[in-house]
């Protein structure tokens, strides 16, 4: 996650803060994501612990250097995800024709960026069933801080672990599809560079979409969703920042998602607009919340390692990680297969 405070830019906001389980208001479809729905069960029971940290010991292993922009480590890590997709059968976007969305050097110097060199963003498709236009992005940024001083920050956390959450609920969708069962609606794993440094990948997506952000339904957005913070130690949380700034149904429908799988204690904290960190305004999410689009922001805290050296794959809790990779596929389930598109009706 970026550190460095974005200007604030206006937006108006429209929250609810502290803790919940369940909200009431704005009305939705039945959700998808009953027990009794074998398909989606099916698929949810893929997201496993175990694959998470095989993968995470390796995207956060020193061989990456830390994972700076455009750095060798960085350019290693995108290539074992890129093989992970090609093992699982999931394509680019074939408007795309690459995995790679480049993001010049040129862009990111424009928006303070130094002297970073060419990096790229990641891209992995699903095309869904019956309103393929329709897209749903899951988001997490897969740069982290690089070497300082021959010590490497291997932002195990920050944001390796939401990195290979993009990589399991990618596998549990593809395998879903390969039973019968894939998404009404397409499904973009959307793997961005340049956060640490700017936010400057999602900023140069949306600045060159893929697909038009008009038919982009929601952004779900996972930064650091591997350990806990000292006000939740030990606890079965997850922060969800922005559910409801611009959608009155999108925090409805991850409410009812979490209240069937895990129920897990969302945490509304971030969500005061008072609030110091100032959270929505500092990952990926908040470029597309910018074109209208609605997001929500998974979290886990600021921790004791944030943006240290110490941040290694070894802190992670990985059953919890587990359990948060899966709220968030389970929400995008329901968005992706529910009869209507969220709506947007908050300004």
């Amino acid at each position: 996650m970026k550190k460095i405070l974005l200007p604030l830019l206006s937006l108006a906001v429209v929250v609810s803060c502290g803790t919940a389980k369940s909200s009431e208001g704005a009305s939705t479809h039945s959700t998808s994501v009953a027990k009794g729905d074998k398909a989606f069960l099916s698929a949810y029971k893929t997201i496993k612990a175990d694959e998470l940290k095989k993968n995470l010991y390796v995207i956060a292993s020193d061989e990456m250097g830390g994972r700076d922009t455009g750095s060798p480590g960085q350019k290693k890590a995108g290539e074992y995800m890129i093989n992970y997709y090609k093992s699982l059968g999931i394509t680019p976007p074939k408007a795309l024709g690459s995995y790679y969305q480049k993001v010049p050097a040129e862009f990111m110097k424009k928006r303070g960026g130094g002297n970073l060199p060419d990096s790229e963003n990641i891209l992995a498709f699903i095309e869904g069933s019956d309103k393929p236009e329709e897209i749903i992005v899951i988001s997490a940024h897969y740069d982290h801080v690089g070497t300082k001083n021959g010590v490497i920050y291997n932002g195990a956390d920050d944001d390796g672990s939401g990195t290979v959450a993009v990589m399991q609920i990618a596998k549990a969708f593809q395998e879903a599809k390969k039973a019968g069962n894939g998404p009404k609606r397409s499904i973009l794993f959307l793997h961005v560079t340049g956060e640490e440094h700017g936010l400057f990948g999602s900023e140069y997506y949306t600045s060159n979409p893929v697909f038009p952000l008009a038919n982009t339904v929601v952004d779900l957005n996972i930064d650091m969703i591997g350990r806990d913070d000292a006000a939740n130690r030990g606890k079965q949380y997850v922060y969800v920042i922005g559910s409801e700034m611009l959608s009155s149904q999108l925090k409805v429908v991850n409410e009812a998602a979490n209240k069937k799988t895990n129920n897990l204690e969302l945490n509304y904290k971030y969500d005061d607009p008072a609030d110091p960190e100032q959270l929505y305004y500092r990952s990926d999410h908040y470029n597309f919340a910018k074109n209208n689009v609605p997001v929500a922001f998974f979290f886990d805290g600021i921790h004791e390692d944030y943006h240290k050296p110490t941040d290694d794959p070894e802190k992670i809790d990985y059953p919890l990680l587990e359990k948060r990779a899966q709220l968030v596929f389970a929400t995008a389930w329901e968005i992706a297969n529910r009869a209507g598109r969220i709506v947007v009706d908050k300004k």
